[in-house]
């Protein structure tokens, strides 16, 4: 299954969109929250129910001690988004003070997560948060760079208006480029349409140049409730929004098996060290509060 990062311009409902491909998979799914600039379902969906002690800052202590260290912390830091616990959560920052201290641990962490992916079968989506660049190039603190450099598939989520095409603009050349030189290739790089606005996604994608790879309606009483949590609207189950969220997800599997058919990718080697994850995760369903 693909590791995909979504990533936007400006505020163009990331974290919404992200959590509700999560929630919305056939498969067993994973969301890690990997903004540098903050997480917001920690305060917003859960309502507070995790505290400041979970989640991504406590990955780089463990990293420093090591890639089994890694795994299990990054096994107890996830968070049951169901009562199975076939989705789980990986809480982001609390401050964005804490970005700093985990510039060399977002490449084992992204290790971690293509372990998921590839040997448990786990859809994964990584929040990326919003897109800075620094002389042309993913700020190294600003961005999670490496997730965007080995994720299968970068999304830049964008709605149908013109103040958000606009925006995103000036920066799909730049990431393109970056993928192509750092990444898995340029052609990673595909666009997540909101339908929120008069342009529809053939013309969003001649305008930016760049696919439409997937498209969300405009929902905004399921987007409230993935913001602030609460009570489900009426009808969540069979909301417009987790509908095409499920069909955006079988979509994007397959692009990214497309991807990995033509481009020859030889199989990631395998990580022994890594397999008290994948046990750990099959065990248990993960906290709930």
């Amino acid at each position: 299954m693909p590791v995909t990062a979504l990533v936007s311009a400006k505020s163009s409902g990331v974290t919404t969109t992200a959590l509700a491909l999560t929630l919305a998979s056939k498969r067993p799914s994973l969301l890690a929250e990997c903004d540098p600039a903050g997480g917001t379902i920690r305060a917003g969906f859960l309502q507070g129910h995790v505290g400041a002690g979970f989640g991504l800052y406590h990955l780089a202590a463990a990293e420093r001690t090591g890639s089994v260290a890694l795994a299990n912390a990054f096994a107890s830091h996830l968070w049951g988004l169901d009562e199975a616990g076939h989705r789980k959560l990986l809480p982001g920052l609390t401050d964005p003070g804490q970005a700093a201290a985990l510039g060399r641990t977002w490449p084992a962490l992204s290790e971690v997560m293509h372990v998921l992916a590839d040997d448990a079968g786990y859809d994964v989506f990584v929040d990326a948060g919003r897109l800075a660049l620094e002389s042309g190039r993913l700020h190294t603190s600003l961005t999670p760079a490496p997730l965007l450099h080995q994720a299968d598939l970068v999304l830049m989520v964008v709605r149908g208006a013109e103040h958000s095409l606009t925006l995103a603009r000036h920066l799909i050349d730049p990431l393109r480029t970056e993928l192509a030189e750092r990444g898995s290739g340029p052609d990673a790089l595909g666009l997540l349409l909101i339908e929120d606005g008069p342009y529809r996604a053939h013309q969003v994608t001649e305008a930016l140049k760049t696919p439409v790879l997937a498209a969300l309606p405009w929902d905004p009483d399921t987007a409230q409730y993935f913001a602030h949590g609460g009570r489900p609207p009426r009808g969540y189950g069979r909301s417009t929004l987790l509908r095409h969220a499920r069909t955006a997800t079988e979509h994007l599997e397959a692009t990214a098996t497309r991807r990995r058919i033509q481009q020859q990718y030889p199989p990631r080697p395998a990580n022994p060290q890594l397999a008290g994850v994948l046990q750990r995760l099959t065990e248990r369903g993960g906290p709930r509060g």
